[in-house]
């Protein structure tokens, strides 16, 4: 038990898509920031490798974190977080540390945790208790490395790790929802009972907001529009009005962070254009809907057609991706389902006492633009398929920020709670139990 309330409570909550990082009992993140890094190897046996920021020195195995191999020992990464992504530098790869709402890379979540506390928060760890939201797939192992870190090296007071799906529940004001959560590297939807995630439920989906991206770049592509990152070209006025795009060659740019820019861009075009369609996708009934235009940074204007229509609509027929060509194929074929059929799995896999409930409070979080139509779509597809006496009722906020920072708005309610200080697993705790013991104290 954890008895200190006198400073707040720091919610981090680290997507694959962006990190976010405030003071319990906000309205919302004081800092967000992208969730990926940049890396540049630099050879271990020079002085100018090691990191001058403090942001780069997690990468010393002194972290709390497994001993390096041979290999990593060998070369030090140098970490680029947050704003520092906005530059382009030679030779600098990006990582992303969250894979399929798994961490596949401790170091650079290390990384950013540090930079979210000293460089954006201003803070001690050691002075606050934390709570970070975890995916409702984390595994034992997963949760004790992360409470293992937090306490050996950032050496926080108290900590506590809750599911997404309870925590947007929680910022709903219900106890009990089946939540769909619409991410940027995936899809999942999970039924929270009386506050804690029925594991049995869990339904996930590789579709998210990146492969909608990487969709529309690709069907942009194989239409011969050109997407230039910002860092490619500068503009030349040649007379009063008139600019002319001038190429910039910088061979040393990986392709990783080329990829990066340009999805940067094609993921604005997405948000900007698209709209989910009243009806699955056709492709001769959409042949000749009006186009809408978007102006690139280069100065194209482009228009995009029917797929504003058909790049949403692959939430609900993942097989829709097949037809846009150069879209990878999904490995596992018979996993991937709609939206609707997900919800039904999630739902039938539930006591049949609770399966009303779920159905009548289906919770949408995720930061698109489009979610509000999603909402009227899925209710309608879902109706059709449930027995005839459930009510179905799909809910989404109809503020934005509500929408996107769900699970964050959730994890600070949670965590300014009175009744909540009790729930803490603490320091001493960690020392008299061991790191296992936060299995039973975050069920």
């Amino acid at each position: 038990m954890y008895g200190g309330d006198e400073v707040s409570a720091i919610v981090i909550d680290v997507g694959s898509y962006s990190c976010k990082a405030g003071y319990a009992g906000d309205d919302t993140p004081k800092s967000v920031f992208p969730s990926v890094v940049g890396s540049i190897e630099q050879s271990g046996d020079t002085d100018e490798a090691k990191p001058e920021k403090e942001a780069d020195s997690a990468s010393d195995p002194k972290n709390g974190s497994k001993p390096m191999d041979v290999d990593k020992a060998k070369t030090k990464r140098k970490y680029f977080v947050g704003q520092e992504l906005e530059f382009r530098r030679d030779h600098m790869e990006l990582i992303s540390p969250v894979k399929d709402g798994t961490v596949t890379d401790w170091d650079v979540v290390d990384n950013i945790w540090n930079y979210a506390f000293r460089r954006r928060l201003l803070i001690n760890p050691e002075e606050h208790p934390m709570l970070i939201a975890e995916p409702s797939t984390n595994s034992g192992q997963q949760r004790e490395k992360a409470a293992e870190l937090m306490f050996e090296k950032y050496k926080v007071p108290a900590l506590f790790l809750a599911k997404n799906a309870v925590l947007t529940s929680f910022a709903s004001g219900r106890a009990t929802s089946l939540v769909v959560d619409s991410g940027g590297g995936s899809t999942v939807v999970s039924a929270v009972h009386d506050g804690y995630v029925l594991q049995k439920s869990v339904a996930t989906s590789p579709i998210g907001g990146e492969f909608l991206t990487d969709c529309m770049m690709k069907s942009l592509e194989s239409k011969g529009v050109i997407i230039r990152p910002r860092y490619s070209f500068k503009k030349k006025e040649v007379s009063p009005g008139d600019y002319k795009v001038v190429d910039l060659d910088f061979p040393n740019t990986t392709d990783s962070y080329r990829l990066y820019c340009m999805r940067a861009i094609a993921s604005d075009i997405k948000e900007a254009v698209s709209r989910v369609p009243d009806t699955p996708f056709d492709e001769v009934a959409y042949a000749n809907v009006p186009t809408t235009s978007y102006e690139l940074p280069d100065g194209q204007i482009i228009e995009v057609g029917a797929d504003r229509f058909k790049i949403p609509d692959i939430l609900f027929n993942p097989y829709l991706s097949q037809t846009i060509p150069g879209v990878d194929g999904f490995g596992d074929s018979t996993s991937i389902r709609g939206l609707p059929r997900m919800v039904l799995d999630s739902v039938n896999r539930c006591d049949v006492d609770i399966r009303k409930e779920l159905l009548s409070s289906i919770l949408l979080s995720g930061g698109s633009s489009s979610i509000l139509q999603l909402k009227e779509r899925l209710e309608k597809e879902v109706m059709e398929e449930s027995p005839q006496n459930a009510r179905v009722k799909v809910l989404a906020s109809g503020n934005a920020i509500e929408r996107r920072f769900s699970v964050w708005i959730g994890g600070s309610i949670l965590a300014s709670l009175g009744s909540f200080q009790q729930m803490w697993f603490s320091k001493a705790e960690y020392e008299e139990h061991g790191v296992s013991y936060i299995q039973r104290k975050c069920p």
